[in-house]
């Protein structure tokens, strides 16, 4: 099994506990893991006994390293891509608009590798609990696809320039700068999971979302207050300044000029430079135009418009290649379209966001919210 579940009785009702169960392949989002999580949230989302959800990542390494793009890769090469990403793709961004708009609270607790589709889990989800060792990223630079699984709606709503600026090099923050991002609620140590369970045991639940929300939100502020846990230093704090300055440079080559220009000692911003400096040259379009144009967007139109992306990607070169370079052979030595940012056409991205489908007949229309 991909997943495991049980439900924790409680003093009144119950609380259901998932936990993503591929540690091999730290707990990456297999086609049979989506539909698992889809079964069991349909399932709970009406379960009279069910008042809460907690999500969790198994073994010892991280949450979720992102969507299982090894599976894909495969998949892709052996059918049609277009066909693939759809099935693929709005499995995924179906459970992460079922998780934003969950009629019960859902905890995400989140440790060490939260990656791509991880993070859109932990973003997703009511209550975001992480662990002093986590290291967030949306790498997809990297790779040759675009930050996705809602970052449109996410990222857009962080302070400052820093989601322009993750979604164009697949800078890493740790617990720390996640919680000053607003990326996560809580910090708890990775030792205190079972007090947390323990404490949500404890709860009379009243079947009344709003109050045991309330209940839910005043047990985890007491759970922080009383197990403070001991987080590492800002990464990001160094070099906000920077970013902001760089941010602010207007046209998106300027931007990239001046990023791969600011030298540092800093092994954070040497490894946040690296990823875009050998990352696919469309990426960085695609993230400005993808991060510009949900500004405007619901939440159900972000990932209407993600899977338009994400199914143009799949068509494309670049994405594959990536796969094959970093995953598959393993070469590091991806052979994109274009040799730079500057040399991207204007027309090549506006075709990622040709919708294959008529409006009625997007994979996603019945999206609502």
């Amino acid at each position: 099994m991909s997943i495991q579940t049980e439900t924790l009785t409680c003093r009144r009702g119950q609380v259901g506990l998932i936990t993503l169960d591929r540690p091999q392949a730290l707990n990456a989002l297999s086609t049979e893991t989506l539909n698992a999580l889809n079964a069991c949230l349909d399932d709970w989302a009406d379960h009279p006994d069910i008042h809460a959800v907690v999500l969790r990542g198994g073994g010892d390494k991280g949450f979720c390293a992102g969507g299982d793009i090894r599976e894909l890769y495969h998949d892709m090469q052996k059918g049609d891509p277009a066909q693939t990403a759809t099935a693929y793709f709005s499995n995924e961004y179906r459970l992460d608009h079922k998780l934003h708009r969950f009629p019960k609270p859902v905890i995400c607790w989140a440790h060490g590798i939260i990656m791509g589709g991880g993070l859109g889990l932990l973003a997703a989800s009511r209550y975001r609990v992480i662990t002093p060792d986590a290291r967030m990223a949306m790498p997809e630079v990297t790779i040759g696809l675009f930050p996705d699984v809602g970052s449109g709606w996410f990222l857009n709503r962080m302070p400052g320039s820093l989601s322009l600026f993750m979604g164009l090099t697949g800078a890493r923050l740790n617990a720390t700068d996640a919680l000053r991002e607003g990326l996560a609620d809580f910090a708890l140590a990775h030792t205190d999971q079972d007090t947390l369970l323990d404490r949500l045991r404890d709860i009379d639940w009243t079947g009344n979302v709003i109050a045991d929300d309330n209940r839910l939100h005043q047990l985890l502020t007491t759970v922080t207050n009383e197990r403070p846990a001991t987080l590492p230093e800002s990464q990001l704090a160094l070099h906000e300044q920077a970013i902001a300055r760089i941010a602010r440079r207007g046209s998106l080559t300027d931007i990239v000029d001046a990023i791969l220009e600011r030298e540092s000692d800093d092994g954070w911003w040497q490894q946040a430079r690296s990823n875009l400096a050998n990352g696919c040259p469309m990426t960085p379009w695609l993230v400005w135009e993808h991060l510009h144009r949900g500004l405007q967007l619901s939440l159900a139109e972000v990932f209407r418009m993600e899977l338009i992306m994400a199914v143009r990607c799949c068509e494309k070169a670049d994405f594959r290649e990536g796969i094959r370079a970093r995953v598959i052979d393993k070469d590091q030595s991806p052979r994109w379209q274009h040799a730079s940012v500057p040399e991207v056409p204007r027309d090549a991205v506006d075709a990622f966001f040709e919708s294959p489908w008529a409006e009625d007949e997007h994979p996603l229309a019945d999206l609502e919210g």
